[in-house]
């Protein structure tokens, strides 16, 4: 009976194992897409069960299998700060938030919540994701945030959204693939004489096809032509651990806090993943990156950022 669980351990252990390793063997595939954003989890899940192993039978391989995990675990955590910057000091001045927050196109009883949390926020800027229950609440939103693209300004849907208390020097909305619509929005704002991009990016979902990867590739060539501070905040459905996510971050010269706040699952609180997030190009800087612990019906959490401009 014990080398029967051993071995069932370690072929589940096994497969779990290859599944992980095939970003290093065949490369970026949308197949493992939802593993490669889970590595950190699944690789944690992999030691436990590889110590469960070693205790049944006391065996070589189960050491082996706990080898690797631990070196995806390792190699998870780099990727997971690859890309992220050093805050600013906390007395680093001025600065400004920004709220962003999926909050589900389906999640109608809760659109008053939301707009009384964006109000309430102070948040010099808000982009929203599937914000149609947000529709009635306009002419609430609009004394508090007088300008904004989306929900029947300059578009004539309410996908995405996004809200200033500044006027917008200039304004840009672009499809980031035939999916979806109008799912990339960039405004020009002025911050007591400094011009800054803030941009707004919805991405598909990558585990069902290749869309994910030319998205990211079509957003690229978009900021490329956008100069100055800018920050991309968005719902990109993947980890900055996934391989095209890392591929995407280093052309495109962004970073991020670490550790990022988790947003999904919601069931998983602080212990779920990120895969909404909050980008930034020098010289501007991220002090703060923080969940909205409430999701408010939504099956993401919202972010609260805090940034600044170094001088």
């Amino acid at each position: 009976m014990r080398d029967t669980i051993y071995c069932v351990l370690c072929v589940l252990l096994t497969l779990a194992l290859v599944v992980l390793s095939g970003r290093y063997i065949i490369g970026d595939l949308w197949l493992l897409a939802f593993f490669e954003s889970l590595q950190t989890h699944f690789s944690l899940a992999c030691i436990v069960g590889a110590l469960l192993a070693f205790a049944v039978k006391r065996h070589w391989y189960a050491v082996l299998l706990g080898i690797v995990a631990v070196a995806l675990l390792v190699h998870s955590v780099i990727m997971l700060k690859e890309h992220s910057a050093t805050a600013p000091a906390a007395a680093a001045t001025p600065t400004y938030r920004l709220l962003s927050f999926n909050i589900d196109n389906d999640n109608f009883a809760n659109g008053e919540r939301i707009a009384d949390l964006i109000i309430g926020s102070k948040a010099d800027v808000v982009e929203v994701f599937e914000a149609q229950p947000l529709l009635s609440q306009m002419a609430r939103l609009e004394q508090a945030y007088p300008y904004r693209i989306g929900c029947g300004a300059v578009t004539k849907d309410c996908d995405s959204l996004l809200l200033s208390t500044r006027p917008f020097q200039r304004q840009l909305i672009r499809n980031l693939s035939v999916l979806w619509q109008q799912r990339f929005f960039m405004a020009i704002i002025d911050f007591d004489g400094q011009p800054i991009n803030f941009a707004s990016a919805h991405l598909s979902k990558p585990y069902f096809d290749e869309f994910h990867e030319y998205e990211l590739t079509v957003l690229y060539y978009i900021l490329y032509w956008i100069k100055g501070p800018t920050i991309l905040a968005g719902d990109f459905n993947a980890s900055v651990i996934a391989p095209d996510m890392q591929k995407f971050l280093a052309r495109a010269g962004l970073n991020h806090v670490f550790p990022e706040p988790s947003t999904w699952p919601i069931e998983a609180g602080a212990y779920g993943i990120s895969i909404d997030h909050v980008f930034a190009r020098p010289p501007l800087q991220l002090k703060s990156v923080k969940q909205i612990p409430d999701a408010m019906g939504s099956n993401h959490y919202g972010l609260m950022t805090e940034f600044t401009i170094a001088k």
